[in-house]
């Protein structure tokens, strides 16, 4: 992860509440071993007809929607099954957030995790974002500051809410083991008292499978 403490980005709306992890990725595109090229699947079914070409009704099947980077979407974004090729292939298709009133915990976990921008905040607030986009009829220019936790527009301004953790993460530029990597003095220190105290437990995987050899 890199070092984020603002995301400049140009939002949309898709109205869609309970918007599960099989629509953001379906499950055809899950067979690969890596993270590459996920994001032809990304909400594939609104994206492509049964024939596989481009609906050209979808938001960002058109020109004006090309640089849309943050996703103004309903309510319990992310439900369904706990797939983060969800989240990478938002990533990969170039999306750097996600704003919505509620998302799946694990979806959350996921996306924040892996540096993808989850912000919540009340249905009324997401409501006002989503009618603003939809005004304008192109996406709108929305600043993210992780900071101050702001989200700014043209015409609107809220506060949001993130643990102090995600916070730390994203200023920081931090996953989960660097994050835990920040206590390492202390995890070495409790294991060596841990193995003094029962020295019989240090490394008794490695002697057993000695011994089997």
């Amino acid at each position: 992860m890199h070092k984020l403490s603002k995301i400049h980005g140009h939002a949309a709306a898709l109205h869609i509440a309970n918007f599960d992890t099989d629509q953001v990725m379906p499950k055809q595109f899950l067979r690969g071993i890596d993270k590459s090229g996920l994001a032809q699947g990304l909400f594939y079914d609104l994206r492509f007809d049964e024939h596989g070409e481009p609906k050209q009704n979808f938001f960002l099947n058109q020109p004006a929607y090309a640089k849309t980077d943050v996703l103004i979407a309903g309510s319990n974004y992310g439900c369904g099954s706990s797939r983060e090729h969800a989240v990478w292939g938002m990533q990969q298709f170039g999306f750097k957030a996600v704003i919505a009133s509620s998302f799946a915990e694990i979806f959350y976990s996921n996306a924040m995790g892996n540096g993808l921008l989850l912000v919540v905040l009340p249905e009324k607030q997401v409501q006002a974002l989503m009618k603003e986009a939809d005004d304008k009829g192109v996406p709108i220019s929305l600043d993210i500051d992780i900071e101050n936790l702001k989200v700014r527009t043209t015409h609107h301004e809220f506060t949001f809410v993130m643990s102090a953790r995600h916070r730390r993460m994203f200023l920081e530029g931090l996953d989960v083991i660097g994050l835990t990597l920040k206590h390492k003095k202390e995890i070495d220190a409790f294991a060596q008292e841990h193995w003094n105290e029962q020295p019989w437990v240090k490394d008794v995987a490695r002697k057993t499978m000695d011994r089997l050899n």
